[in-house]
């Protein structure tokens, strides 16, 4: 499968497979690449401007937006943000995985709250994956389960932690783009990675990928809009879902760029799966928790979710 590494949209069957989208009709050390990471971000920010002469407090990026963080290219240097309520991406690859965070117990102010299990990232998720622990399936249990009421207690806590995340990889722009402050900026297009863990979310890309597939097209040959809807809980909070349609009146022509970004894509998917194999190596047998040097390297290359967390 990775074997593929230029694009070629006569040979679709092989690509598809390649991209990682095969299924979705059925369901209707080398080179290091750092990628930038989108994503919902769910809260507001707020800033302070003049209101009637008077600072105040205000809503300068709206909840809901789009935000895509962009590494540093120095070391140790800091990532800059810029947030967007609607954008667009033209996806090249996808990947699924599985993850759950495990709580600290009684963590120290300056200590992590918790560490991430992590599986390898594949096309598919009906085999069983390694994780970062020595385990698979960061302890989910294989096969189907019909009767989620009968299992035991604690087997039903542990699946309630462990998301499904559906990984896109792909050309990503945002519209009208703001700063963490809220003042208009400028953000070109650029390839990302974006992790879809909510389950109403992950259902919503892999019908609008389904849709694309049916038409015997590739995703990479077409860009999809994308804008937010906002969910209420019964606690009073809120957390916003993608809202997606493909762009079916405009292709997009494959030039020699994309075969480069392309096999970053693929190059990013190796080394993180080389990282997850060896930690399973390592750790397979006694189970022994993930360090903290262990958790940033990992970190580097999956998106943490605050809101998660919390």
């Amino acid at each position: 499968m990775n074997e593929i590494m230029t694009i070629d949209t006569d040979n679709y069957s092989a690509m598809s497979k390649a991209m990682g989208f095969a299924g979705e009709a059925k369901k209707s050390g080398g080179k290091t690449v750092t990628l930038p990471r989108f994503r919902i971000w769910h809260q507001p920010i707020m800033g302070q401007a003049k209101v009637n002469g008077k600072t105040a407090n205000v809503e300068v990026v709206e909840g809901g937006s789009y935000r895509l963080e962009t590494p540093s290219k120095d070391e140790g240097g800091e990532s800059t943000f810029a947030f967007a309520k609607s954008a667009k991406i033209r996806v090249f690859a996808q990947r699924f995985m599985w993850r759950r965070f495990v709580a600290s117990k009684n963590p120290k102010p300056n200590e992590p709250k918790g560490s991430f299990h992590r599986t390898l990232m594949a096309d598919n998720l009906s085999i069983d994956l390694k994780d970062n622990t020595g385990g698979f399936n960061c302890g989910k249990p294989s096969g189907w389960i019909k009767d989620f009421k009968a299992l035991p207690q604690n087997t039903q806590d542990l699946l309630r932690q462990i998301k499904k995340v559906r990984i896109l990889f792909g050309y990503a722009e945002l519209i009208n783009p703001v700063d963490a402050s809220g003042n208009p900026t400028k953000v070109p297009l650029q390839p990302v990675i974006w992790e879809i863990d909510n389950r109403n979310a992950v259902a919503h890309m892999g019908e609008i990928l389904s849709q694309i597939d049916k038409k015997q097209r590739l995703p990479i040959q077409h860009f999809i809009d994308l804008e937010t809807e906002k969910n209420e809980l019964p606690n009073g909070t809120s957390y916003y879902t993608p809202v997606a349609k493909v762009d079916f009146k405009n292709s997009v022509e494959i030039v020699d760029a994309d075969q480069d970004v392309f096999k970053d894509f693929m190059e990013y998917i190796k080394n993180y799966n080389e990282y997850i194999n060896n930690q399973w190596l390592e750790k397979s047998g006694d189970e022994p928790p993930i360090s903290n040097n262990d958790m940033k390297v990992v970190e580097s290359f999956v998106d943490i979710d605050n809101t998660e967390v919390a």
